[in-house]
């Protein structure tokens, strides 16, 4: 049985917007909702470049990165086609309009991915 921790109540998550949840270790979590009141969760970051998904915006059940607008499924966190590569994906659970999520996901689930750096990279002289 899962240990599910309380992150918000539904209504805190705008409709076809997410609300970000910070974690002890890793990427930021990505809360999102779309007008069906449906609640998904992936990893604040793009299979792309890494672009915040939580900026993004939902139509249906997908999430378009702010980026360079790749379509992100918010069910499996893969990008639909042409486009190739998932990000993470973690357990939702609502019940009476409370949004819950995995404590156990939270605190281990892709903890070692990092957000790309942009800008010119250090070589070694």
């Amino acid at each position: 049985m899962s240990d599910w921790k309380a992150i918000c109540r539904i209504d805190d998550i705008p409709v076809l917007g997410a609300r970000r949840v910070a974690r002890p270790a890793g990427l930021d979590v990505a809360v999102f909702r779309n007008a069906e009141n449906q609640v998904f969760a992936l990893l604040d970051r793009c299979p792309h470049k890494g672009g915040p998904l939580s900026q993004g915006i939902v139509f249906g059940t997908s999430v378009a990165c702010p980026l360079h607008n790749w379509s992100i499924g918010l069910q499996d966190g893969c990008a639909k086609a042409p486009d190739e590569g998932c990000t993470p994906k973690f357990a939702v659970w609502v019940e009476n309009d409370v949004v819950h999520l995995d404590a156990g996901e939270l605190a281990s689930h892709a903890i070692e991915l990092q957000r790309p750096t942009a800008g010119p990279s250090l070589r070694n002289a």
